[in-house]
C-alpha cells in the first residue's frame, strides 16, 4: 500500500521529497494550489519576495478587488432636531404674515432646502405628498368660500350662483349667493397661510430621519417620542406603499387610477400597515420597551411635582405675555416654569435608562439651522408688530400686496442650511 501511494504521489510530489512518504504527497499537492493560483498571475522575482507592485502578485488585485471603504457618517449627518426646530421656525413665521409674496417665499426657500438635502430614503419622499396636501387645503379653501360664502363685505362681484333658502334655524349660513373678489382673495390669503404651514412640516419630515429624532430624545420622553415617532412615518410609509403598489399593477397591465384602481390599492395597504403594527409591536417587546428602573418613591414625587409645576409655571407665563396686565411677570413665570419642566424631565430619565448607540452630535452646523429658522421667526415677527399692514394687505379696498423689502431678506435667511450643510453622500449601490 506505501509503495502505491508513493508511487501515486512522487509525479506530484518532484523534486519536494522522496517517493512513498506523506511528506510528497502533501508537498504535491501544496504544488498543485501554488500553480493554480498563480496560473493568471506574473510571478515573484527570482530569489526575491513579491514587491507588492501593481501586476506584482495576487495580494495586491485581492485588495484592489475590496469594497471601498464605507463614507464617514458624521460628515453629512445633521441632527435631526436642528431640522424640526429649522421647520417650525419657518411655520411660526408663516403664521405671521398673509402676504402671499412673503408665503411664496418661504415655500420656495422650504422647497429649495429639501431639493438640495435630502435623501433618498423611503421617508423623504413625503414632501410631495405634502405639497399636494397643501395645494388641496386651498382649494377646498376657495371651494367652501364660493358656496357657503364669506363674511367680507365685497363690491367686486365675479358671478352670482343660485341661493338655496335654509330655515330659520340655519341663520348665518346661506348656499350660493353673490361670489366677490374680495371674499376669494381673503380665502386665499388665509388658505395659502396654512398650506405654508403644512410645506414647512413636511419640510422637516423629509429632511430628519425620525429614528434618529427617537433616539435623540430624553429618557423621560421616550414612551411619548415613540408614538409621536410612530405617527410621523405614517404618512411616508403610506405613500411608499401606494406608490409600489400602483407601480406593481401599471407592470401587470391593470388600472391603477380612479376609484377601481384606489379600491384595489387599499386592501394591500392596510394589509401591510397591518402587518408592519405587529412587527413593530414584536420588536418593541423584544428591546423591552416599557419596562422601567427602580426609583426611590421620593425621586418619583419630586419629579412628578417638577414637572406639573414647570408646565403650570409655561402656561401661566405664556398667558401673562399674550396679555396687557401681565407684562411684569410673564417671562419671569415662563422662565422659572421651564427651569422647573426641564429638571423634572432630567430626573424622570433615570426610570428609563436606556444606552445611545453613536450619539448625534449637536455642532455649529446644528446650531446654524435652528438659528435660521428661529431668526426667521423672530424677524418676521417683529415686522408684524412694526409695519402690520405691509405684512396683512387688505381685501376691502382691493389693493395689490406689496413686497416689503426687510421682511423679505429676514425670509431670505431660511436658506443658511442650503450652504452650511454638506449634501447627503448616497450609499453606494
Amino acid at each position: 500500500m506505501r509503495s502505491r501511494n508513493g508511487a501515486a504521489g512522487a509525479p506530484a510530489a518532484g523534486a519536494g521529497g522522496p517517493a512513498g512518504t506523506g511528506t510528497g504527497v502533501r508537498a504535491g499537492a501544496r504544488a498543485r494550489g501554488r500553480d493554480a493560483a498563480g496560473a493568471g498571475a506574473p510571478a515573484a522575482p527570482p530569489g526575491g519576495r513579491a514587491t507588492g507592485r501593481p501586476g506584482a502578485g495576487p495580494s495586491r488585485e485581492r485588495g484592489a478587488e475590496a469594497a471601498p471603504a464605507p463614507p464617514r457618517r458624521g460628515r453629512a449627518s445633521l441632527h435631526p432636531g436642528a431640522w424640526w426646530l429649522w421647520s417650525l421656525g419657518l411655520g411660526t413665521a408663516a403664521t405671521r404674515t398673509t402676504n402671499p409674496l412673503l408665503l411664496a417665499l418661504l415655500i420656495a426657500a422650504a422647497g429649495y432646502v429639501v431639493a438640495t438635502h435630502r435623501s433618498a430614503s423611503p421617508w423623504s419622499r413625503s414632501y410631495a405628498a405634502f405639497a399636494k396636501l397643501a395645494v388641496a387645503v386651498l382649494l377646498v379653501r376657495l371651494a367652501f368660500t364660493v358656496a357657503l360664502g364669506s363674511p367680507v363685505p365685497g363690491t367686486h362681484v365675479l358671478l352670482t350662483l343660485p341661493e338655496i333658502p335654509l330655515p330659520h334655524w340655519a341663520q348665518g349660513i346661506r348656499l350660493g349667493g353673490r361670489v366677490t373678489a374680495e371674499a376669494l382673495l381673503f380665502a386665499g390669503y388665509n388658505g395659502l397661510k396654512l398650506a405654508t404651514l403644512l410645506i414647512c412640516v413636511g419640510a422637516a419630515n423629509a429632511l430628519a430621519s425620525p429614528a434618529r429624532l427617537l433616539k435623540s430624545l430624553p429618557g423621560a420622553l421616550y414612551e411619548v417620542g415613540v408614538a409621536v415617532v410612530v405617527a410621523l412615518t405614517f404618512a411616508p410609509h403610506l405613500i411608499a406603499d401606494v406608490q409600489r403598489l400602483r407601480a406593481a399593477r401599471r407592470l401587470r397591465g391593470r388600472p391603477d387610477r380612479g376609484v377601481r384602481g384606489l379600491l384595489q390599492v387599499g386592501l394591500p395597504v392596510l394589509e401591510g400597515a397591518l402587518e408592519r403594527s405587529v412587527a413593530l409591536a414584536a420588536a418593541m417587546d423584544a428591546r423591552g420597551y416599557g419596562r422601567t428602573a427602580q426609583v426611590p418613591a421620593r425621586v418619583r414625587r419630586t419629579t412628578t411635582a417638577l414637572t406639573l409645576g414647570g408646565l403650570l409655571g409655561v402656561c401661566a407665563g405664556t398667558y401673562g405675555l399674550l396679555t396687557a396686565e401681565g407684562g411684569t411677570y410673564g417671562v419671569p413665570v415662563l422662565c422659572a416654569g421651564a427651569a422647573a419642566a426641564l429638571a423634572g424631565l432630567r430626573l424622570g430619565g433615570r426610570r428609563s435608562p436606556r444606552t445611545r448607540y453613536r450619539p448625534d452630535p449637536w455642532g455649529v452646523r446644528a446650531w446654524l439651522v435652528a438659528g435660521s429658522g428661529a431668526g426667521v421667526a423672530a424677524l418676521l415677527t417683529l415686522a408684524a408688530v412694526r409695519d402690520p399692514d405691509a405684512l396683512h394687505p387688505g381685501v376691502v379696498p382691493l389693493v395689490a400686496p406689496t413686497l416689503p423689502l426687510w421682511p423679505a431678506a429676514a425670509v431670505l435667511l431660511a436658506l443658511l442650511p442650503a450652504f452650511v450643510v454638506p449634501k447627503p453622500v448616497e450609499e453606494p449601490s
